[in-house]
């Protein structure tokens, strides 16, 4: 081993989609691979879902979306929520995929493409719930929704469902969004439209509220393995960290061991005297995090050649350095450099 690695276990991940699929049944799950599946490589992630029989994919840009498609297959749906200028659209429609419109604009730019190119439109409209995230207004929303059954009505749009995002800030400001996507869920439907997927929730709330889940959820970081932070621990969740992060012991010295793994690889600086990390006889502390190696220690059993594990099932996870940095375990885990070989095992 002559560098870092991200060791990716594929059956874990089959383990957790289907622990999560357990838990949030009857809805359906969508499994969010933004962000190049959290790190984990889109492609090896989208193939084994559709193999383990998800039928929902989300991605952030119409880029990954196009890519999750190509490897998924036209029997799944793929669900993007960016907003793209024209020619995006276009991809996006010749792909058969799903749209998220939080933008009466964006509807509109999005009718536009599907009239020149002779195509109807899947659209999810976005009723912002008070995250400010983005999304359509609720003062806005009986407009907006009276402008997608006119496209409807000219065969431009299907209006296929109503969705949004919510804090999980706390029960109330979630009740309070709960209140408010259903208000617009009622509007849409004494519109006249039949919707097929209505979808609020993420993992946190998908797994603790079952009022939240409606017909589909989307659901990224437990998939993967990733806890919340603060939140319940992985066998609480019946999930299991499905990557480790693995580096060569470098050098070896009574007051530190070098790791061969920095904040080129990925490994957040701040890290250094912050965080601990799990060796044979205990724990260490990360002294250092440089460029290309780092400082741990002091650890009396390593020998140059050992492979060490950063974050993984079998030592402290991504979110367990989330923690001590405060941040969530999805950025320790996009931040693993792309350079930064993928190994996959099943």
């Amino acid at each position: 081993m002559t560098g870092p690695r991200l060791d990716i276990d594929l059956d874990a991940f089959a383990a957790n989609l289907g622990a999560v699929g357990d838990r949030v049944a009857p809805a359906q799950l969508m499994l969010v691979v933004k962000d190049d599946a959290y790190g984990h490589g889109l492609e090896p992630i989208v193939r084994r879902a559709a193999a383990e029989g998800v039928r929902w994919f989300g991605a952030f840009d119409v880029r990954e979306a196009l890519l999750t498609r190509t490897v998924a297959g036209h029997d799944v749906r793929v669900f993007t929520w960016l907003t793209v200028a024209a020619a995006g659209i276009g991809a996006a429609l010749a792909a058969d995929l799903d749209l998220g419109v939080g933008d009466p604009d964006f509807l509109e730019e999005i009718a536009a493409v599907a009239r020149r190119v002779d195509a109807t439109a899947r659209v999810h409209l976005k009723v912002d719930t008070g995250l400010h995230r983005n999304g359509i207004r609720p003062e806005d929303w009986g407009t907006v929704i009276g402008r997608a059954r006119a496209l409807a009505d000219s065969g431009v749009i299907s209006l296929v469902g109503v969705w949004s995002h919510i804090a999980e800030a706390s029960d109330e400001e979630d009740d309070a969004a709960r209140a408010a996507f259903d208000a617009a869920v009622a509007t849409a439907e004494a519109a006249g439209f039949d919707l097929e997927v209505r979808h609020l929730s993420a993992s946190a709330a998908a797994f603790a509220r079952p009022e939240f889940r409606y017909d589909l959820v989307r659901v990224g970081a437990f998939c993967y393995g990733i806890r919340s932070a603060g939140g319940p621990d992985e066998p609480e969740l019946r999930i299991r960290p499905i990557a480790s992060l693995r580096a060569p012991v470098t050098h070896v010295a009574d007051h530190a061991v070098t790791i061969g793994v920095g904040a080129l690889h990925g490994l957040p600086s701040t890290l250094a005297k912050q965080a601990t990390l799990v060796v044979a006889g205990g724990r260490v502390d990360v002294l250092r995090v440089d460029e290309a190696h780092s400082l741990i220690g002091p650890w009396s059993h390593a020998r140059i050649g050992d492979e060490f594990t950063v974050f993984g099932p079998d030592g402290r996870s991504a979110t367990d350095l989330a923690e001590a940095i405060g941040t969530v375990g999805e950025e320790i885990l996009v931040r693993v450099s792309p350079l930064v070989p993928r190994s996959y095992s099943s």
